[in-house]
């Protein structure tokens, strides 16, 4: 199989080539420069595994949750790529993407939603290396995270907002974290590859992102900002 991953929700820009098990990728912590990086990555990387874009039989995007800008520009990219190639996508939650970076085999991923809230998913390894979802994601206060039923190992900037209050959350269920943690368009490729296996790719046209949050920008009068007047 030939996929590209591109993987855009969180300030990480990040994009793959996964070509019949090989996987060559970029990663950088790149705020703001995501729409310079990510279609030269893209070329950059197809060209390192000799592989044309026609030769591609998918496209993966990590879907969200996460900065909604991001989210936008890979679903948007995505979308415009595989209808350019007729080829179908393949979307994966950005929560599943980070939850891959876990040890051990219950992992909870966590992303600082901002607002004083965070996009979190609980998930658990499978035999074959692979996370698979371990119930629904939420955004929702660290403080009032749902409470996990066995020990957990968190990955992801959620465990940093709020001043960690979604590790005084877990306490003694949460084995250890890792809060620097970004998703890797590396993982994606991966979660992809199982998605085609199992029969997930949908057309691109039907590739919707996911925000978990219908609001996703604070109004100016919310931001304490004066509203400008009419006229």
């Amino acid at each position: 199989m030939k996929l590209l991953a591109i993987e855009t929700s969180t300030e990480a820009c990040s994009v793959a080539v996964y070509i019949d098990g090989n996987v060559v990728a970029r990663h950088e912590l790149a705020p703001r420069r995501h729409t310079q990086l990510v279609l030269p990555w893209a070329g950059e990387l197809l060209a390192e595994a000799g592989v044309a874009k026609s030769q591609l039989d998918a496209i993966a995007v990590g879907r969200g949750p996460g900065a909604f800008t991001g989210v936008r520009l890979a679903i948007a990219l995505v979308q415009g790529l595989a209808l350019a190639l007729d080829r179908p996508v393949l979307p994966v939650s950005t929560l599943a993407v980070l939850a891959m970076q876990g040890q051990g085999e219950n992992i909870l991923a966590a992303i600082d939603a901002r607002m004083g809230e965070i996009y979190v998913g609980e998930f658990k390894r499978d035999g074959d290396g692979l996370v698979s979802a371990a119930g629904p994601e939420s955004l929702c206060a660290p403080s009032e995270a749902p409470l996990p039923d066995a020990p957990v190992h968190g990955v992801g900037s959620g465990f940093a907002a709020a001043a960690g209050a979604l590790v005084t959350r877990l306490g003694d269920r949460l084995s250890g974290f890792e809060a620097s943690a970004l998703p890797q368009a590396s993982d994606l490729a991966l979660l992809a590859v199982r998605a085609w296996q199992r029969g997930e790719a949908i057309a691109a046209d039907l590739l919707e992102p996911a925000y978990l949050r219908d609001k996703v920008a604070l109004t100016l009068a919310e931001q304490g900002k004066p509203t400008p007047r009419a006229g």
